[in-house]
């Protein structure tokens, strides 16, 4: 008969951030642990708050699985000597298995005999491994951070404070750092108390029987409810930001949702500012009206009930004031810095030790910008644009705001700049040289803080390669996958006409004037590298099938805006409803990419034309050639390749008529030179070789 598991790991508080992971872990862990010890089981559920890790798993039977499968070891080659003895590695391979030596035998396997043995195991009570299994379990867990306490030597997020662990009715009994497991939990450290669970499926409500919602969804839907309750009797719009929620969600035990208010004279600080220091400072939601306005006031979220909540609501206006008046403060006195005196101040901050100060950056930035700029052909005004921006994009690094709050980098340097005079394009382009600041945000929407912000991340990136700092598995620490990503998305979003060369060019240009530790060519093959991947993962994230993408990738992607439309014909030809007669005109392609590869000229002479067919493919050729280059140079990609593809009847007749590997060694180049030109255009559309067809 199965019987349900429960087991609790009670502990103080664990940090919110870490909650959510370490949830997962324990029921990924337990999860496996029982499919590796043959236990079969049913639903799996996972519960988390800030006290506590927990895991229920209905159905679990009373007794492992027996085995009894046949394993395969080592060849006939391997496994006997010549004299048929055995050798070592079939002997280790029987011990391994729990057999002996004359228990062994051999079977034939895709022509091969190897050695087999047949594997038996009796399961034994699943209340037998579960003491020893629960302990390895919890004690081999890893987190972000870890500590030890005691004289124990197991390093865990938090002290263990408490055991819990039931299957069915019984307690599965073991010890970890002198804490013992029982049939009882905690409730909430004020408002509950202790509480004995007699059967895993009463968990959840002793539980909250003691004011404690350990199922994280049921917990996170009752705050946001709340928070919608709210909005609506006030007439509200609460900004439920989500990682706010998320921290919230694991900070408290039982949610009640309440509201403060605040002094009206602080909505003068930009709103950005308040929302950054209520959220990040206190968790507290903002409060906004109808057109996106902040309101004088605040929603946060008590892990307590209602009682004298009128008292806490008091005492976060007291916090959060003191808090506002630093910020209206910081404000203030960043407002008195001229930008100059803060660039100058630049030159003292250590942007990287072989890269130089900030003020270097911004040199290469400006540097780049112009480059770009340049390249672009943007008009004069726009250039100067560019060119103030560039210069004072990292000005802001300095204050005040922006050095308790780094995330308000580039907001604040709008409004700073906005109020010392700048230019209203200036001053929008420096907050937009930062974006995309994370995957999913938009790209800046003026040309003058697009082009800031590709020399801000191309000179990142390129910094970076040249003193060999290249990302490496899940290693990043400069976010250079993601500056990489927003060069990509910030050329498509924009539609600039810059290849990636260009841009490759331009910034190895600016830092080969500072001196690079590597070759600009070992820079510009690693840059072609990791470009590549952020190209097929924008590819990737439109739904372009995977052959499709490595068909096009084939062809280059040097234009980005060429290649995203490439991809988008070759995904509609391969899959839609046509595909059978664009198999035909690939076939075709690709007869003639595979023999093309052998020529060794580009020169063809029509005078060794020997067949009509010759000729006639040749001059549809020509006919089409030009007006194929000049659609291509225009964008127009569906319509080059509808050129190309009117050749695949000429092409088909004139493999029908045509023998190309011909004896007469001038006539065999002549018909490689000839289909090489072909295969020449036909490769600036995709590898089409690359195509799977199902």
């Amino acid at each position: 008969m199965a019987k349900d598991l429960l087991l609790e790991i009670g502990l103080e508080e664990v940090p919110a951030r870490f909650v959510r992971g370490a949830m997962n872990q324990l029921k990924e862990k337990l999860v496996k642990w029982l499919a590796e010890s043959r236990i079969a089981h049913q639903e799996v559920q996972a519960f988390a708050t800030p006290r506590r890790l927990a895991v229920l798993v209905q159905g679990v039977e009373e007794k492992q699985a027996d085995v009894n499968e046949q394993v395969k070891g080592p060849s006939r080659k391997i496994a006997q000597d010549d004299q048929g003895n055995w050798s070592k590695a079939a002997l280790g391979f029987a011990r391994s298995q729990g057999a002996e030596p004359e228990q062994l035998y051999f079977q034939e396997l895709a022509g091969v005999e190897y050695v087999y043995a047949n594997k038996s195991s009796i399961g034994i009570d699943t209340a037998a491994v579960l003491s020893e299994g629960l302990t390895n379990l919890i004690t081999s867990m890893s987190f972000p951070k870890n500590m030890r306490w005691g004289s124990y030597d197991l390093r865990f997020i938090r002290p263990i404070k408490w055991l819990m662990a039931l299957y069915g009715q019984d307690v599965v009994p073991f010890e970890i750092t002198g804490v013992r497991s029982g049939n009882s939990s905690r409730g909430h450290r004020f408002l509950g108390a202790e509480t004995t669970v007699t059967a895993p499926a009463e968990y959840k409500e002793r539980l909250r029987e003691q004011h404690v919602i350990v199922d994280v969804e049921e917990r996170e839907q009752l705050i946001v409810a709340q928070i919608e309750q709210l909005a609506k009797e006030k007439n509200w719009e609460i900004a439920i930001n989500q990682d706010l929620l998320e921290e919230v969600l694991f900070l408290v035990e039982i949610p009640n949702v309440l509201f403060g208010t605040f002094d009206p004279e602080f909505l003068n600080i930009p709103q950005d500012v308040l929302i950054t220091s209520m959220r990040e400072h206190q968790r507290y939601f903002p409060v906004l009206d109808g057109k996106g306005q902040l309101l004088p006031y605040f929603v946060t979220v008590r892990n307590g009930d209602q009682n004298k909540i009128d008292v806490v609501a008091k005492g976060n206006e007291k916090v959060l004031r003191a808090r506002l008046s630093d910020a209206k403060f910081f404000y203030e006195e960043d407002q008195k810095l001229a930008i100059g005196d803060a660039l100058a101040k630049l030159e003292n901050i250590v942007y990287h030790e072989e890269l130089g100060t900030v003020a270097n950056k911004v040199g290469r930035i400006s540097a780049l910008a112009g480059l770009l700029a340049a390249k672009l052909q943007v008009g004069a005004g726009t250039a100067a644009h560019i060119s103030r921006t560039a210069d004072i994009c990292k000005f802001d690094l300095v204050t005040q705001m922006v050095g308790e709050f780094p995330e308000l980098q580039g907001i604040m340097g709008e409004d700073y700049a906005r109020k010392a005079g700048e230019n209203e394009t200036v001053a929008v382009a420096i907050n937009e040289h930062y974006q995309p600041r994370f995957a999913g945000d938009r790209a800046p929407a003026s040309i003058t803080g697009a082009v800031v912000s590709l020399a801000d991340k191309l000179d990142t990136i390129v910094g970076c390669f040249s003193i060999g700092i290249i990302p490496t598995g899940s290693q990043d620490p400069y976010a250079l996958r993601r500056q990489a990503a927003g060069v990509v998305q910030i050329i498509l979003a924009q539609r600039l006409n810059l290849q990636l060369t260009d841009l490759f060019d331009a910034a190895l240009e600016v830092h080969e004037a500072r001196g690079m530790k590597r070759s600009a060519d070992e820079v510009r093959k690693d840059l072609t590298e990791f470009f590549a991947l952020r190209v097929k993962n924008v590819l990737s994230e439109q739904a372009i099938r995977y052959d499709v993408v490595d068909a096009v990738m084939g062809a280059g992607f040097n234009n980005l805006l060429l290649t995203v439309e490439r991809a988008a014909l070759l995904n509609a030809q391969a899959s839609g409803e046509d595909r059978a007669a664009f198999k035909l005109i690939v076939d075709a392609f690709n007869r003639v990419s595979n023999l093309a590869a052998k020529a060794t000229t580009k020169v063809v002479d029509e005078a060794l034309f020997a067949e009509p067919a010759e000729s006639a493919l040749y001059k549809e050729w020509q006919a089409v050639h030009a007006s194929f280059q000049q659609a291509v140079a225009g964008g127009e990609i569906a319509d080059a390749a509808a050129k190309l593809a009117a050749l695949k009847a000429p092409i088909n007749t004139y493999f029908d008529a045509v023998m190309v590997m011909a004896e007469d060694e001038k006539v065999r180049a002549n018909r490689l030179a000839t289909l090489s030109l072909i295969a020449e255009d036909i490769a600036v559309v995709a590898d089409y070789s690359k195509l799977v067809w199902s």
